[in-house]
């Protein structure tokens, strides 16, 4: 033998090194991801009545007779609404939806009634929703002519 020892591997020095910064990238994505996960239920809950809000209109100015959208904080649903014979009798269409993210609150009960000539009028609440997740709202608005638009 020639007296070198051939051993390989590393040192319990450099496991420790390795696993401190290991551990101080995780402390600092952490907190990340949680965040970025937090921001994407909040727009899928915003997103989800967006597009009712859009679509509902849609159907309205397609159709030719007046529909409506009611969110209902509640159950964290909304329900599309129609009226064909145009008597102030509304019924629904298919069953309430869910908005995504449960955890996701809605400031107040609406109902918006979209027209077959664009106008859009709250018949309860306001033409405004508020979505909050986690601390953050976000604020969707709806114009007297359907514009949705949403801040932060």
């Amino acid at each position: 033998m020639n007296g070198k020892n051939n051993s390989a591997g590393y040192s319990i020095i450099e496991l420790c090194i390795a696993l401190t910064v290991s551990l101080i990238m995780m402390a600092i994505a952490v907190p990340v991801v949680q965040q970025t996960t937090s921001l994407y239920r909040l727009n899928g809950a915003v997103d989800s009545i967006t597009a009712a809000m859009r679509a509902t209109r849609y159907q309205a100015l397609m159709k030719g007779y007046p529909y409506r959208l009611a969110i209902t904080p509640s159950t964290k649903q909304y329900q599309v609404m129609n009226d064909p014979e145009k008597d102030g009798t509304f019924t629904n269409i298919g069953s309430a939806v869910p908005i995504p993210s449960s955890a996701a609150t809605i400031s107040a009960a609406t109902t918006l009634e979209f027209r077959p000539n664009g106008q859009v009028v709250a018949t309860a609440g306001a033409m405004n929703v508020g979505v909050t997740y986690n601390g953050v709202t976000k604020t969707i608005s709806v114009s007297s002519y359907g514009n949705v638009t949403v801040t932060p």
